[in-house]
């Protein structure tokens, strides 16, 4: 269908649609690679077919994943738990995560499932990092529930369309009690017109939601055991503000500054990560090091969204490059390097970029 055609009609249904009112805590996700009515966007297909968010090989070393997390101390920072059972949530700055006491290979199947169950299908499972990522997918739950869609919708469910795609990624690491601490991170993308025509559109990234993060690692809880009264309690905690991440430059090499410990700034940096979609191939946190994937950006192609300028490329764009991004602590104050494959510092003008999308994603 025509882009102008489809958004036209959902403007019209938005329009028709005055006294309807959006459930904003309703969540109904419809996978789009799993429905048979829901397009799966052209810009997005490219993203999970040519992009650095998959592995390629399935499987990849993790021979330091093990040692690091062995060595994780507790956070002595401003977290604050609340916990029902073997099952907590905690909190510090903008980000919240599970903390479950039980093994991640006790996890790995609940957890797989949850996705599943919530209508999302995987584009990446890597259990010995322990990693799950689903397609892009719509929460069709921000549809407008009026006569219109009641009637129309139930015969041409596709002429509907949030113009929305959200992608979740969740990371399990161990911890040295044997328990196992859980991050959802999120990503989304909005299609906006891309010329004043309006018969062209584009998918661009929109900003990572923390309240839909937090809102599916509450279901999390409920999944593994939680009564659904105490994980809404356990989530209500508000979150305090964070500081943000600066950049210098030390040696011609672009260096973020964080006003925060190590162990503050490790779990924000392996969020920002996972909510950029990098490829985190490997992580040692005794080393303070992500082993990362990066693609350079092709230029030659025009009117692309920020993302796709980060991470796309074309068939004969130069392969994956790796980097190594280092988190150093000295007391209270952190510090955040890219390195090349060798260990040395990365003086190029992706380095610069890296650390871009890095000190956005912290602010």
């Amino acid at each position: 269908m025509n882009p102008s055609t489809r958004i036209g009609l959902i403007g019209l249904a938005l329009s028709l649609s005055a006294c309807s009112v959006l459930e904003a805590d309703k969540i109904d996700y419809k996978s789009a690679t799993k429905g048979a009515t829901l397009e799966v966007p052209p810009d997005l297909t490219q993203l999970s077919r040519d992009t650095r968010y998959t592995v390629p090989g399935g499987v990849v070393s993790a021979a330091a994943y093990e040692a690091g997390m062995a060595q994780q101390p507790r956070s002595t920072s401003n977290a604050a738990p609340k916990a029902i059972g073997d099952v907590r949530i905690e909190r510090d700055g903008n980000q919240r995560w599970l903390v479950v006491a039980r093994p991640a290979d006790q996890l790995w199947e609940p957890v797989r499932d949850f996705w599943m169950e919530n209508g999302f299908v995987y584009t990446l499972e890597n259990r010995d990092l322990g990693l799950l990522e689903t397609d892009w997918a719509e929460n069709r739950a921000k549809l407008p529930q009026d006569i219109i869609r009641q009637t129309i919708g139930k015969v041409f469910d596709g002429l509907y369309s949030t113009g929305e795609r959200d992608k979740f990624r969740t990371r399990l690491e161990r911890r040295a009690d044997g328990g196992t601490e859980i991050y959802v991170s999120h990503r989304g993308m909005v299609e906006v017109y891309s010329n004043t025509q309006k018969d062209q559109t584009i998918w661009q990234p929109r900003a990572a939601d923390p309240e839909l993060e937090t809102e599916f690692l509450r279901r999390m809880m409920v999944k593994l055991g939680v009564t659904e009264e105490q994980s809404r309690a356990a989530a209500a905690a508000p979150l305090p503000t964070t500081p943000s991440a600066r950049i210098v430059q030390q040696a011609g090499s672009p260096v973020l500054q964080m006003a925060e410990p190590f162990d503050r700034a490790w779990r924000r940096v392996g969020v920002a990560l996972d909510r950029t979609g990098f490829t985190v191939e490997d992580r040692d946190r005794s080393q303070g090091v992500y082993f990362v994937r990066y693609v350079e950006p092709n230029a030659a192609k025009k009117d692309q969204g920020m993302l796709s300028k980060i991470f796309s490329r074309s068939p004969d764009a130069a392969p994956p490059v790796k980097y190594r991004i280092v988190v150093r602590g000295d007391g209270t104050q952190s510090t955040v390097s890219v390195l090349n494959a060798a260990g040395a510092p990365e003086v190029s003008a992706t380095a610069e970029r890296i650390a871009r999308v890095l000190a956005d994603e912290l602010k």
